[in-house]
């Protein structure tokens, strides 16, 4: 009789159970792996044979049998070395060198050949599997057990070594289960005060302020020097921590590409910076087998775009239905999937390639078809998609006059009373921010005053613009009520929304 033992595989950010078969024959020997294996799982009876005999065991060649593994469901393309340690212990139990049930127990890992077990990806979407199918026992590598015990509800047992977990199963010498603590996580929002270091640019503050307390994404315009990068970093310590929910599915993405390493529950939202030569499968996700980009690394946090007409125009162009749909799908030859992708885009240009475009006292080397053709690198449909777009002037010393230091904690414990009131308004809809509000229910969250509605409509008409315009008008000043604590939408925030979302003269100059 063939024995079974349970493992996962990790397709796109969500876990599938596995099967893992092992059945023997008498015969001469030899292992073969069946069941739509990579070369990584083909390679793994090589490390198998060499962990099980570093751990005093017989290994397979030991014995002159035929032994064929497979990996159920056939038709899943199973790669990584993770399949490992169940396929070792599927062939310690088969020869009967160790007797235990494999029932209710779920178990990945990749094994070295001196029988020590290695860090795994994406384990905590194994351990939302295991938690959902009803497995009892999670049995992942040791480095992996902080994250895997951020899933309550199942016993996660970290072994350092093969001998570790066969003395476990076989209760010899069992594991204690890890525990998972919320306040080992970690909430490091680093020094915090880079806003008081930045002189001037109050304007600039005061987006940065609003975008923050509502999820909204911000282009800023500007020439070299006048603080675009710095200001963008700035928004990151300003942003309020994650809640566990959003931490867990943050976390989740990050575990499937290998960039949790025994490290506790992490509550900072994620900052992403690529580089302006990053391909689009980089940037948006892909692969021959899908896998997560910067969009979905960014997920709940920001991706900051700087340099953004130097990205390739497809790079770009995929960005708007991830930002109108907070969700990618991916679909290959090998599968289709979707990942989530509800971030803030901040993004940061110049005037013209040289930078000097429009300075008083700088001159621009740039012909006008240059300037032209650089601006038109930002098409007008990514454009509509930014709720905020403001000019970043190049401040100088003169400038610089002593004015009233930004009080960042005030500042943040104000974004977080609005992201609070959102989050109780919003909870019945599934969402988080204002930025998430759809045309379907943006009636019901933002109300307006006679007076507002008619700057807004007015405004509309007036400019010819978009009904997205008008939708992130609304948003953004929803956003502003809230901040002001405010039920109702003011024609003061409507009028401050249209300065933030219209403006004109950030891509009229050469019209």
């Amino acid at each position: 009789m063939p024995v079974k033992i349970f493992s996962a595989s990790v397709v796109g950010i969500d876990a599938q159970l596995v099967e893992v078969e092992v059945d023997s024959s008498p015969g001469l020997f030899s292992l073969n792996i069946v069941g739509l294996p990579d070369k990584s799982v083909k390679e793994s009876k090589e490390r198998i044979a060499g962990a099980i005999k570093n751990s005093g065991l017989t290994p397979p060649s030991g014995k002159h049998k035929k032994i064929i593994i497979n990996l159920a469901p056939a038709d899943v393309k199973k790669e990584g070395p993770s399949y490992d340690l169940p396929i070792a212990l599927g062939c310690i139990l088969e020869s009967k060198q160790a007797k235990f049930s494999p029932e209710k127990r779920l178990i990945v890992g990749e094994i070295s050949l001196d029988g020590s077990i290695r860090h795994t990806s994406g384990v905590l979407s194994v351990a939302i599997l295991a938690k959902k199918l009803g497995f009892k026992e999670l049995i992942v590598p040791n480095v992996n057990a902080k994250e895997a015990s951020v899933v309550g509800g199942i016993n996660v047992i970290g072994a350092a070594t093969l001998n570790d977990v066969i003395g476990h199963v076989t209760n010899l010498s069992p594991i204690t289960p890890y525990a998972f603590s919320q306040q080992e996580s970690e909430n490091d929002t680093g020094d915090g005060d880079s806003l008081v270091h930045i002189k001037g640019q109050e304007s600039a503050k005061r987006a940065l302020f609003v975008a923050a307390a509502g999820g909204h994404n911000i282009l800023m315009f500007g020439p070299p020097g006048s603080g675009k990068t710095i200001l963008a970093k700035a928004l990151s310590e300003i942003l309020p921590p994650m809640a566990l929910e959003e931490s867990i599915e943050v976390a989740r993405i990050h575990s499937s590409v290998g960039l949790i390493k025994d490290s506790y529950l992490s509550f900072k939202r994620p900052f992403r910076n690529p580089h302006h030569t990053t391909s689009a499968v980089a940037v948006i996700g892909g692969g021959v087998l899908p896998r997560p980009g910067e969009i979905s690394l960014a997920h709940r946090g920001v991706l900051f775009m700087d340099e953004l007409p130097e990205f390739a125009r497809n790079v770009l162009e995929a960005l708007r239905q991830p930002l109108e749909d907070g969700t990618v799908r991916i679909s290959r030859a090998a599968g289709s999937i979707a990942l989530p992708a509800k971030f803030m885009l901040v993004a940061a240009m110049n005037p013209c390639p040289c930078g000097n475009y429009g300075d008083n006292k700088l001159n621009c080397i740039c012909s006008p078809i240059s300037v032209i053709r650089y601006r038109k690198k930002i098409s007008g449909p990514l454009l509509d998609r930014m709720d905020i777009q403001i000019n970043v002037s190049r401040e100088t010393p003169q400038d610089e006059a002593p004015k009233k230091p930004v009080n960042v904690e005030e500042m943040r414990r104000h974004i977080t009373i609005a992201r609070e009131i959102q989050a109780q308004r919003l909870s019945k809809a599934d969402i988080y921010t204002n930025a998430e509000i759809n045309f379907k229910n943006i009636d019901k969250y933002c109300i307006l005053e006679p007076e507002a509605e008619r700057m807004l409509q007015n405004a509309i008409t007036a400019k010819n613009l978009s009904m997205r315009t008008y939708h992130k008008v609304k948003k953004l000043g929803r956003t502003m009520a809230d901040l002001d604590g405010s039920e109702i939408i003011r024609e003061n925030h409507i009028a401050e929304a249209l300065a933030f979302r219209v403006n004109e003269s950030m891509f009229s100059e050469l019209a």
